[in-house]
């Protein structure tokens, strides 16, 4: 079970947090390319990661989901925008600290994807 810190007071979750904190997560990284996104900008920490680089770099994601899920994981605190001014303006993306907490998890899904591949070929 998961633990909660209530005001300095570390205890076990119920149940129903534990729920609760599953049902937020999803809402936060669920759908096809969140994850996706975040795996994609902290592989690629050093480099200048803009609007359509992205869109180019990972194919099947339009412009219109990829400015959705941006502003989502800006909004959630996981990724950064920095807009530089050239002309024309340019947008930069960043994986944030807090960004990175989740790099574990991708890990996990990624290498239970590959194991559930092998398993389902058996």
């Amino acid at each position: 079970m998961g633990t909660i810190d209530i005001d300095g007071n570390i205890q076990e979750a119920t149940c129903k947090q534990e729920l609760t904190a599953m049902r937020d997560s999803l809402e936060i990284l669920g759908g096809k390319w969140k994850l996706m996104l975040l795996r994609y900008l902290s592989n690629r920490l050093e480099e200048k990661n803009t609007f359509k680089k992205i869109q180019r770099e990972i194919e099947g994601l339009s412009a219109k989901m990829l400015a959705k899920e941006l502003k989502d994981l800006e909004l959630n605190l996981l990724i950064s925008r920095s807009v530089i001014n050239t002309k024309p303006v340019t947008v930069e993306y960043k994986v944030t600290s807090y960004g990175l907490n989740v790099l574990p998890l991708a890990e996990n899904l990624v290498q239970w994807g590959l194991d559930h591949r092998a398993q389902i070929k058996r």
